[in-house]
């Protein structure tokens, strides 16, 4: 059953929230970084937003410092938060994650241990030690069911892409079921249009791989906001955009089906994410509630992905403008 959002209970979350948003990644930052005269110096204005010193700059070291920086966002709030099925929509996917390497590494005998990232709801090693022995207690219900089916399919087939898709539709499933559990109607849409955004980067891809409607509708996701019937509809003949006429991934959808003629990419997947943020970026005009919550999580977790698209691009010796065509729109 459903729980009752108490907008009271988020009051002094809500304050505290608001001004952890000022040491957020904002557009400003964004451009010093891309305009710093060596990736060192883009690095050290991370330190006005809380990260640590990355004195040796290197792959390894971003992902340690973004792994750190994951980590403590949860536990600093798992404390505030009213309700913890909120935080778990944000955790989920670490799960699946986990799961999809643990599986892999033991297909081909290699340490998963890596790839692993300890911000889900199960820690890394309990899950590894699960799937090992295949004793399943304290493992979330649609992850066991979603691994052990995904394992299989993984040994009958040896195609790691279906296993990925068992625990990528599972994904959905579990975050939508969570969001639906903590009765935030904000969280509910927020996942809702993540699916919509999945659907058509899911379209866009099989299009032009010329892949058949069968295949299509093996891998499209329900519980978005658009039925999947429209979008079958939509691949086979019908207009891309026309499902997503008055959807906020309505930009996207136009990109996309440029894209499907063999257009760019790039542009496409920044304006889906542009859009799933451009949702969450309501709450920032909300005083109080779970909404700011939820908005500043998304934010964080876009915080993440530029960062690390901004110093590996500056690594890699790419010019401004090319990573700032990569970049997703700035929360603040």
């Amino acid at each position: 059953m459903a729980k009752t959002i108490v907008d009271t209970d988020y009051l002094f979350l809500s304050s505290r929230v608001k001004a952890m948003e000022s040491r957020l990644l904002s557009r400003d930052r964004m451009e010093r970084m891309l305009e710093a005269p060596s990736p060192e110096d883009a690095a050290k204005v991370l330190q006005e937003c809380g990260y640590g010193e990355l004195e040796h700059l290197s792959v390894a070291a971003i992902e340690a410092e973004l792994s750190r920086q994951r980590e403590q966002l949860f536990q600093e709030l798992a404390g505030l938060a009213p309700d913890p099925d909120i935080l778990d929509v944000f955790r989920v996917k670490y799960d699946y994650h986990n799961v999809k390497v643990i599986l892999k590494a033991e297909a081909v005998g290699a340490d998963a241990a890596p790839l692993l990232v300890d911000a889900g709801r199960v820690p890394p090693a309990a899950l590894q030690e699960a799937l090992r022995t295949s004793e399943m207690q304290g493992v979330p219900s649609f992850v066991q069911s979603a691994a052990l089916h995904a394992r299989e399919v993984l040994s009958t087939t040896g195609d790691p892409q279906l296993a990925d898709f068992v625990l990528d539709r599972a994904y959905f499933e579990d975050m939508l079921a969570l969001a639906e559990d903590s009765g935030s109607d904000f969280l509910i849409g927020y996942v809702r249009i993540q699916i919509d955004a999945a659907n058509l980067r899911t379209l866009v891809r099989t299009m032009r791989m010329g892949k058949s409607m069968d295949f299509l509708k093996g891998v499209l996701f329900r519980g978005g906001e658009i039925d999947v019937g429209r979008l079958l509809a939509a691949s086979s003949g019908g207009s891309l955009a026309e499902p997503y006429a008055v959807s906020p991934l309505r930009e996207a959808a136009e990109c996309g089906a440029a894209a499907v003629s063999g257009g760019e990419l790039t542009r496409f997947e920044r304006l889906c994410d542009n859009a799933v943020l451009s949702y969450v970026a309501g709450a920032k005009y909300v005083a109080f509630g779970e909404a700011p919550l939820i908005g500043y999580l998304a934010a964080k977790e876009n915080e993440l992905t530029a960062v690390r698209i901004i110093l590996t691009g500056r690594m890699a010796g790419l010019d401004a403008d090319t990573i700032r065509e990569r970049l997703r729109d700035a929360y603040v």
